[in-house]
């Protein structure tokens, strides 16, 4: 089959097309034809190494994570799936890409994909929705009435997450540029920054969450618009030793986690409130739930390039670029 793999790391994060085995699965593994797989900044950054010491990946190593497809297999001991299903996971830190005509994706990480959604559209949806689902249900347990602000809105976490916001019953700030004003407010946003005319944390206060989708610097303003008692979420880092220790990692590398996330801690700590990084985990039962929200209307994907699967590296180079409105997807199956 053809993939999209990755040989080794470079700075420039040099990535090729191959023909490989189709992969054998597990009695608790379904087989999927990949139809359509959703593109996100981590599939950029794992080339040039900047995951490597969190994700251990056997090189070579077929890129991609998120995925929509049809189940053309299915393990011993698969119970909630069968051949002809149509299908979303993610495959993010479990070994297997999804930038391949063909992926091997354990029953827990997968679920039905939402009826009304193409195969596109569901492929938009498995990494973002989980970060965003586990952010703020999880983390930050908004509760109605609650003040979030979500950075970046027109991006692709941005753009899922203040939906979700708005269903929990939140008011969402969030960034943007003059073009993309109008996108963030049709998704919900009430407060919205145009950071090419103002500073957002000269206009934003009172708010009682964070979700860190920018660089530490960013991260550092956010705090400042928080009242005590508030919770900041980063998915960019910097990692804490909480995560390191999470992932069962050593003495060395928790004590750095834990000196590089200390200034940060240390900021939120002077403003009262608290600081934790995320590493998203694929879960399906919570895509099941992100499907029933879709299927409701609650929800609506937003995709900015749909683009065939010979130019998937072209299309990473462009979310690269971080301009995209919403998410960029790579088509393998036409229709």
């Amino acid at each position: 089959m053809k993939a999209l793999i990755l040989k080794s790391y470079s700075k420039t994060g040099q990535l090729e097309f191959a023909d490989i085995a189709r992969p054998s699965i597990k009695p608790d593994e379904i087989l999927v034809q990949v139809h359509a797989a959703g593109l996100n900044p981590v599939d950029y950054k794992i080339p040039k190494g900047d995951f490597k010491p969190i994700l251990k990946l056997r090189l070579p190593a077929t890129m991609g994570s998120d995925l929509a497809g049809i189940v053309v297999e299915a393990g011993s001991r698969v119970s909630r799936f069968k051949v002809g299903d149509a299908v979303y996971a993610s495959t993010f830190d479990l070994g297997s890409g999804s930038l391949a005509e063909f992926a091997a994706v354990p029953e827990s990480a997968a679920a039905l994909k939402p009826a009304n959604l193409s195969f596109v559209q569901a492929a938009a949806i498995p990494m973002v929705g989980l970060t965003s689902w586990q952010a703020l249900n999880e983390r930050l347990k908004i509760k109605p009435g609650q003040k979030v602000f979500i950075p970046a809105g027109s991006g692709g976490i941005g753009t899922f997450a203040i939906q979700l916001a708005k269903h929990l019953g939140a008011c969402v700030g969030t960034t943007t540029s003059t073009g993309n004003v109008e996108l963030v407010r049709s998704l919900g946003a009430d407060q919205v920054i145009d950071y090419t005319k103002q500073e957002f944390e000269q206009v934003l206060k009172g708010y009682d969450a964070v979700l860190g989708t920018t660089s530490a610097d960013g991260l550092e303003k956010a705090i400042r618009i928080l009242k005590p008692s508030s919770t900041v979420v980063s998915l960019v880092g910097p990692p804490d030793a909480a995560f390191a220790r999470g992932r069962g990692m050593n003495f060395l590398m928790t004590f750095v986690f834990g000196l590089l996330s200390r200034k940060i801690i240390r900021l939120a700590a002077r403003y009262r409130s608290s600081y934790s990084f995320l590493f998203v985990r694929p879960d399906g039962q919570q895509l099941k739930e992100i499907a029933r929200l879709i299927e409701t209307s609650h929800i609506r994907p937003v995709i900015d390039t749909v683009v065939p699967f010979t130019q998937a590296k072209d299309a990473l180079a462009y979310l690269e670029k971080g301009r995209a409105k919403g998410k960029v997807v790579v088509q393998l199956v036409d229709g």
